[in-house]
């Protein structure tokens, strides 16, 4: 730490958003370029803790103290280098992950914490710009073959790895375009699709074979794939949409979210004219209060929403950390994303009745009613429901697991007690020479999660195919969130 004063000279500082009125009128990314002194003395913030805490925040082991000290002095291929090291795809986590390394920050326990992921997104934006992410062939060639079933960031982490080590990597992907849901679910103003085509052609320049519109299980069925395979990993996430089984769900207009953001990606990538579920006009009721809520609402203030609403069940958090949520676990803290800071109105502490239809079959309307806390269960606070009207309805109330129809079941592998893919700690399935990672065996979790799962169960498939391994596996199989 060559400035040991920085955390004291200055303070946390962030990009600048675009303009509310600018950038819902485009697609493109919200935030402003940070300036590289600005970013430089970020940077210098880092205390360089004995026991650098951020580590054990980050599933990934990203080496978070060395490239702050490298970008504080503008050493940026130095930079890069430590950042690869530790994870396949910085440019995802830096502009998707919910940073639990800078919650994990030292700095944070009495100030606020180093801007960790803006110095990390700064790193490989920058080396990307000058040249700096090349593929990287591998030396020798195994002779080995393995298929990597999912193309989001937990297939693509694991075959990147593979592929390095010399293996013969092939990515089935069941859509038009690899990327899974980094590609469709993930709107354009979070992360514009040039980020995840960058790295894509990387890969393949590097040996990875991509297949897609290939739905495996239908398609290719489970015993084909794995006569022509030495080993398989599935990584097919959890896509199961939690539904809201409550009367009038049968109304038109009710929607998961992601038959809403899928072909509102699709224009953005110039599949459609114009997407099949729009918001234009409408008045949007958005039930879920999370990730992808945010992003349905997001979504909905860009095709113009007349008004939306985001429901949640649970109350709204405190500002600052509870006694019961200490430093370095993630906070729990009240949050306003770039979706909630361009419009809305949010809605704690509520459940849905019923919806409420017209004489056409339409969803008119929604019944809610306040709930509270008793004995660790939700509890209807009488006298409280609200007719909410409505012309849209988006569940966004996460993903209960993997579909198990085709090839899970083709495969027989077997299913933990939450229904995901079981897998011991060498990350295999039930049956033999068959891997499984992210969220397809740990259930919905975060994208950095995908990725050092990905890097890990390479590592593991690297051992099962050679007898031994120089991949690294930063972690172990676990289901924390």
């Amino acid at each position: 730490m060559a400035d040991p004063t920085g955390f004291l000279k200055h303070r946390r500082e962030l990009p600048t958003r675009r303009p509310v009125d600018v950038r819902i009128t485009d697609w493109r990314e919200v935030y402003e370029s940070f300036p590289e002194p600005a970013l430089r003395d970020q940077a210098g913030r880092c205390m360089d803790c004995g026991i650098p805490f951020c580590h054990e925040g980050c599933p990934l082991g990203n080496i978070i103290p060395e490239w702050n000290d490298l970008a504080r002095r503008s050493d940026w291929s130095e930079a890069i280098e430590r950042l690869h090291a530790t994870n396949n795809f910085p440019e995802f986590t830096g502009r998707l992950c919910p940073a639990p390394c800078e919650a994990a920050c030292v700095l944070g326990i009495g100030d606020d914490p180093v801007t960790i992921k803006q110095i990390e997104v700064t790193i490989i934006d920058r080396a990307i710009s000058d040249g700096s992410v090349v593929p990287v062939p591998p030396s020798v060639r195994t002779g080995r073959r393995v298929a990597v079933v999912g193309s989001g960031p937990a297939g693509l982490a694991a075959a990147q790895q593979l592929t390095r080590a010399g293996h013969e990597v092939v990515v089935y992907e069941r859509a038009d375009r690899a990327g899974g849901l980094l590609r469709y679910g993930i709107p354009e103003f979070k992360m514009e699709k040039r980020v995840l085509d960058n790295r894509l052609a990387q890969m393949e320049a590097e040996g990875t074979s991509f297949v897609t519109s290939c739905n495996v299980g239908v398609d290719i069925t489970a015993d084909e794939l794995r006569s022509s395979y030495d080993a398989v990993v599935l990584a097919g996430g959890s896509t199961v949409g939690r539904d809201l089984p409550v009367p009038g769900r049968e109304l038109r207009g009710i929607h998961l979210a992601m038959e809403f953001l899928v072909p509102a990606n699709r224009v953005q990538q110039g599949d459609l004219a114009e997407t099949t579920i729009s918001a234009a006009g409408k008045r949007v009721v958005i039930i879920g209060g999370g990730d992808t809520g945010a992003d349905c609402l997001g979504t909905s203030h860009r095709q113009g929403a007349l008004s939306v609403h985001q429901l949640e069940i649970m109350p709204r958090p405190p500002a600052s950390r509870p006694p019961a949520n200490p430093w370095p676990s993630f906070p729990i803290v009240y949050r306003v994303s770039s979706a909630h800071e361009e419009g809305g109105e949010r809605v704690f502490a509520v459940s849905t009745e019923r919806f409420v239809g017209d004489d056409e079959g339409n969803v008119r309307a929604l019944l809610m009613h306040e709930v509270q806390m008793v004995d660790g269960r939700f509890q209807k606070i009488e006298g409280s429901e609200t007719e909410l009207p409505c012309d849209l309805v988006l569940l966004a109330m996460g993903f209960v697991g993997p579909e198990r129809p085709g090839l899970l079941e083709q495969l027989g592998v077997d299913l933990d007690a939450r229904g995901n893919v079981a897998r011991d700690l060498g990350w295999s399935t039930s049956v033999p020479g068959v891997f499984v990672a992210g969220d397809m065996g740990r259930g919905q979790s975060l994208i950095v999660w995908a990725i050092a799962e990905g890097r890990s169960a390479a590592a593991a498939v690297d051992r099962h195919l050679m007898g031994t391994t120089d991949l690294p596996a930063p972690i172990l199989p676990t289901r924390r969130p």
